[in-house]
């Protein structure tokens, strides 16, 4: 069904999904690199009477929509081509302001649940889950509760578990690249030099690889490069 797949969310909106007498609507910013998701889900929105102030493909151009239109709720995909809906997210931590996330994607991964809540994510939704869900997920933090969705209550038990890993995969080959010369203590200008880079690339391709993986600082990413075996613990 076409609309499925535009929308990311199974089903057209019911008599059932509309807002009832006293239900929160909003003002709603989307984040997403496909347009007929960004599309489909401002269909589902309006349908219920929630107000889509804006849109965007990737998440510098987010923040400075975010910041200019003050929306209350942000929908956020993850996967936002080669960047990650983490940047945006880490961006806006430090920002006191009242807006609240929905992170909306296909990443049933446990880190990501977790990294995406610790970055400060009221709500986590996967793709393909009801138009219903999404809706009741903004209900809920425009009253400040926290949302996940039904396929994401499991992931949740791994995360507090301890569950979570990423492995090689989560990175392109020259983030591979790149991280293995960091790890092993190169600066940007020197990577840069080896690979044929600015600097200013090597630190996009850096930052950008920390987020895929949820580490968060320089040894975050070492052990991470360690555990997946990107480099050996005992090489000098």
């Amino acid at each position: 069904m076409v609309w499925e797949h535009a929308c990311c969310c199974s089903g057209t909106p019911t008599h059932d999904d509309l807002p009832s007498k006293g239900q929160l609507v909003s003002r709603v910013y989307l984040v997403d690199d496909h347009a007929m998701v960004r599309d489909g889900m401002r269909a589902v929105l309006e349908a219920s009477h929630h107000e889509v102030v804006g849109e965007a493909s990737d998440p510098t151009a987010a923040l400075a929509d975010v910041l200019r239109f003050a929306p209350d709720v942000v929908l956020l995909d993850l996967n936002l081509g080669d960047r990650s809906g983490l940047e945006l997210l880490t961006a806006l931590q430090p920002r006191d302001l009242s807006l609240r996330c929905i992170v909306l994607t296909m990443s049933a991964q446990p880190r990501h649940v977790a990294e995406a809540l610790r970055l400060g994510a009221y709500g986590y939704v996967l793709k393909g889950s009801p138009a219903r869900e999404v809706l009741a997920a903004i209900e809920e933090v425009l009253q400040g509760r926290r949302f996940l969705g039904q396929q994401v209550a499991d992931l949740a038990v791994k995360v507090m578990s301890g569950a979570a890993a990423g492995g090689l995969d989560e990175l392109s080959p020259r983030e591979q690249q790149i991280v293995a010369m960091v790890v092993r203590g190169q600066s940007s200008a020197a990577i840069g030099h080896a690979l044929h880079l600015s600097p200013k690339t090597v630190d996009t391709y850096r930052s950008r690889a920390m987020a895929k993986v949820a580490a968060t600082d320089l040894p975050a990413l070492v052990r991470w490069a360690i555990r997946v075996g990107l480099i050996d613990a005992d090489a000098p």
